[in-house]
């Protein structure tokens, strides 16, 4: 260990010394390429690879990328940081990016401000996040950017009463505890709550302690993939559905890709969330058009999806903007304020936090020409994290 130390440190020293000068720019993408996140982890592949693939002719003239993927096996922390060490030490990556998983990126972050390496997050919702290091901005969202407005808007459709069941993790105890603030300044009250392993397929025994207590509802935050589709399943099953318990999530509930898995299930279900393919956005209209294109189409992209792309498109304009030459201080400058107009609709760069900026959407999953759909119907624009709005950094 401690000759590790000493190598990451004399890395870090030559790191340092000197802006990039490479006309090659080295981008090291962290992922889940395997584990139970590896759904997730090729959504955000299909993305970055896709925007890279159609605009690296847009680069300044003699400046080429070079993209070297690892994979962090899917929410192992360990094995994240020692894979941002070998880009950053061996590699000599002149940015690190990706990131489905919030453990894995608290993991790394520290390694980037040692380092003095920039790093764009293009998933992880933990809120605190960017918080761990100053070179660090995030393209995508926190949990509290759509929990906390779901939560206020729950308690405005006159529900009294809930129930909360979220993944044992970070993203699912920021949904939980954004959602249930929300829910609460709105006069709402929370009945139980559940927090269940995050690679959880068997909701049964966490589902019916909520039945018992019969709610106006159940709120929840799963990994997007095969697990919220065994989650629908088995609000159905065990009566909830039927019984009058009505279901709100994240949009990780129901991703695009695994919506028409679920059957009619989800007909009526309302989740918040920053993107739906259903959405008639220019942007979106062009991006899904592309993604077929390139990956046919039976391929849905969802919101991490959505998060690849967008994260090197940032990575891309800070490209132009330095014509490839850039140390981590340069990066943020640039970053910082970094507006886009994304298939999601307008984000930027909030210039104190380095978070994303957005608008939230409150969706309900309809049938449009014989397909499920997560369909917008209320916008809240251009939402700060709450968390940060709420306890600023002192």
């Amino acid at each position: 260990m401690k000759k590790l130390t000493w190598m990451f440190a004399a890395a870090v020293a030559a790191l340092t010394s000197s802006p990039s000068a490479a006309q090659t720019v080295k981008i090291g993408v962290i992922t889940s390429y395997s584990g139970f996140l590896a759904q997730l982890g090729d959504q955000m592949d299909k993305g970055f690879s896709l925007y890279a693939k159609l605009h690296e002719k847009d680069l300044p003239p003699g400046v080429k990328i070079e993209i070297l993927k690892r994979d962090d096996a899917s929410d192992k922390p360990d094995v994240g940081k020692r894979q941002a060490q070998e880009l950053i030490t061996r590699e000599h990556v002149n940015i690190l990016t990706g990131l489905v998983s919030s453990p894995v990126t608290a993991a790394v972050a520290p390694l980037t401000a040692e380092a003095k390496v920039p790093l764009v997050v293009m998933n992880a919702a933990g809120t605190t996040l960017t918080r761990l290091s100053p070179y660090m901005v995030r393209v995508s969202f926190t949990l509290w950017h759509p929990s906390y407005p779901l939560g206020r808007w729950a308690a405005q459709q006159g529900w009294k009463t809930g129930a909360s069941a979220v993944a044992d993790y970070i993203p699912g105890h920021d949904a939980e505890q954004g959602f249930m603030r929300g829910f609460k300044e709105g006069g709402g009250v929370t009945l139980r709550t559940v927090r269940m392993p995050p690679a959880q397929q068997d909701f049964s025994p966490f589902l019916q302690r909520i039945n018992d207590d019969k709610p106006d509802f159940i709120f929840t935050f799963v990994p997007a993939s095969k697990f919220a589709v065994a989650f629908v399943k088995t609000w159905s099953d065990l009566g909830l559905k039927n019984g009058g318990i009505k279901l709100i999530a994240t949009q990780d509930l129901l991703p695009d890709d695994e919506l028409q898995n679920m059957g009619d299930l989800p007909l009526g279900v309302v989740t918040g969330g920053t993107y739906s393919g259903a959405a008639t956005r220019p942007a979106n209209v062009e991006f899904r058009a592309a993604w077929a294109k390139e990956y046919g189409d039976k391929s849905i992209p969802n919101y991490i999806g959505v998060g690849g792309w967008d994260g090197m498109a940032a990575i891309f304009d800070l490209i132009k903007k330095t014509k490839g030459r850039f140390d981590a201080d340069q990066a943020m400058a640039a970053l910082k304020g970094w507006k886009h107009e994304s298939p999601r609709g307008p984000i930027m760069i909030d210039p104190e936090t380095r978070d994303v900026i957005e608008n939230v959407y409150i969706r309900r999953t309809e049938k449009i020409d014989g397909k499920l759909a997560n369909v917008e119907f209320e916008t809240i624009p251009m939402v700060k994290d709450p968390y940060k709005e709420l306890n600023p950094e002192k």
